[in-house]
């Protein structure tokens, strides 16, 4: 009974994979642990884990987002757009954009669920192509905000103790409250219920195909904060910026828990997800690993998560 109860618990597996991660940093850079490196490490953890936690939900669904790359850049330069180029009042620029992410999510939804396309293919075009919309506002240019913007500060600009961006408070809020959608109210069932057995679900009258159209636009609502938050924090944005976001989102969720086929998954175990690949990526800068393996060691860590996760899935089930 303890070892079922103990691996009912996804975020128990990230947990053990975050400390190993820095037992083997620390063993070679004894500055990982500092105050310094540890805000770094919380501030890109924030703009991942915010995709993260969105992605997650949709995962949970049984569907997935390939476009929240494309997304999180083109919200991001549609705000800094809106303040420099058309001189736009900051907070309804930011409500604007927020709508447009929540449209490209409910854009990818629609085609999915009307035409019944797998959510890889639709969202894998929708990637492309709002790449490419992206790309021609500003033909490849970055665009930045130079002027004292205080909702960029609020987004992500200022600094909480001097030591990690306030983005993080954002995350942490947000993850708050989808851990708490998901685990303690009816539409959370909703969610594992239409992930897990469509047809059961749809049964017993739950309007499964509105909670996918729901969670797609959540997954959206999440990709374009994250990309307001990567402006306030870096005062630009890039229309090449996130290209390998939906990767890294989805390992974040799959390292938490998160089954790719839908029906099982974590909040917590997507954002402790999240600090794991973070922490990787700030890691191997400290003790000088090319930049390329970074995403090496994301492939290998969604095949292997994958792999665990249903060698967990069937410990479950034998100890039932």
């Amino acid at each position: 009974m303890r070892i079922k109860a103990l691996l009912g618990h996804r975020e128990v597996g990230v947990a053990v994979a975050l400390v190993v991660v820095y037992v083997v940093f620390m063993s070679m850079k004894k500055e990982f642990l500092s105050a310094g490196t540890l805000g770094d490490i919380v501030t890109v953890a924030a703009e991942l884990g915010t995709v993260a936690v969105g992605v997650s939900f949709l995962m949970i669904a049984g569907e997935m987002d390939l476009s929240v790359g494309s997304n999180f850049a083109l919200t991001g330069m549609l705000l800094a757009m809106f303040i420099t180029r058309f001189s736009w009042n900051p907070y309804l620029a930011f409500v604007v954009v927020l709508a447009c992410a929540a449209g490209i999510g409910a854009l990818n939804g629609l085609v999915t669920l009307s035409a019944r396309i797998p959510s890889f293919i639709t969202t894998l075009g929708a990637m492309m192509f709002w790449r490419g919309v992206a790309l021609y506002l500003t033909q490849g240019w970055p665009i930045s905000v130079f002027a004292d913007v205080p909702l960029l500060r609020w987004l992500g600009g200022a600094k909480v103790y001097h030591t990690f961006h306030i983005s993080a408070v954002w995350w942490l809020i947000v993850g708050a409250v989808f851990w708490v959608t998901l685990q303690k109210t009816a539409y959370g069932n909703w969610v594992f219920a239409t992930g897990g057995k469509r047809a059961a679900a749809r049964a017993l009258g739950v309007p499964d195909t509105r909670v996918k159209l729901v969670n797609f636009i959540l997954a959206g609502v999440m990709a374009g904060l994250a990309g307001c938050l990567q402006l306030g924090r870096m005062g630009s944005m890039s229309p090449v910026w996130g290209q390998d976001l939906p990767l890294e989102a989805i390992a974040a969720a799959v390292v938490g828990g998160n089954s790719l086929t839908g029906g099982v998954g974590s909040i917590l175990g997507a954002m402790l997800g999240a600090v794991t690949m973070a922490s990787i990526r700030i890691g191997l800068v400290m003790v000088g690993a090319p930049a390329y393996w970074y995403m090496a060691f994301v492939g290998f860590i969604v095949v292997a998560a994958v792999a665990l996760n249903v060698r967990l899935g069937e410990v479950i089930s034998w100890h039932r």
